[in-house]
């Protein structure tokens, strides 16, 4: 792969502790792709120190890390087997187009594999045909029979008081 006239070789690997400084300035890098406020730097190294059960990462690096792929197990799917559910797939903008985000996918579909898994689920912006051409490459279908739903903010708090 060629960044800046530079071929770097990537890898994928698991996220390890002495990873959060980096990650966390990857994701403050993926809030100002993304346009949307990001908490104070001290803070998401808290959460990557306390992460909930479950949730895994995987790190595509070079020199340093240039992506991630985060994801969680979800239970049941079809024939009740579990799954991984991705809820984050961000690669640098130099690194786009590098194969990083394909390692990583296949990172994810190979662990899913080993554990017994039956499927990888996940959202994309639907108004991104980059990003849509990418997860259709990769063999992904559009599921038109679902619809996604978000409950946070005012509503999220309005359903758990609910009933006190």
């Amino acid at each position: 792969m060629a960044v800046e006239n530079v071929t770097v070789a990537i890898s994928v690997r698991p996220h390890l502790p002495a990873d959060n400084a980096a990650l966390a300035r990857l994701f403050e890098e993926m809030q100002r792709h993304y346009r949307v406020p990001c908490p104070p730097f001290e803070t998401i190294l808290a959460d990557l120190a306390t992460l909930p059960p479950g949730v895994e990462i995987l790190v595509a690096e070079t020199d340093r890390i240039i992506g991630f792929a985060i994801c969680s197990t979800i239970y049941p799917g079809p024939g009740l087997r579990a799954g991984f559910f991705l809820k984050e797939l961000f690669v640098l903008g130099p690194y786009r187009g590098s194969g990083a985000g394909r390692l990583l996918m296949q990172a994810l579909a190979r662990t899913a594999l080993q554990r017994g898994h039956g499927r990888v689920d996940w959202t994309a912006d639907g108004g991104n045909e980059r990003l849509l051409t990418f997860y259709g490459g990769l063999g992904g279908t559009r599921q038109p029979d679902k619809v996604f739903f978000r409950l946070s903010g005012e509503a999220l708090a309005a359903l758990a008081k609910a009933d006190d």
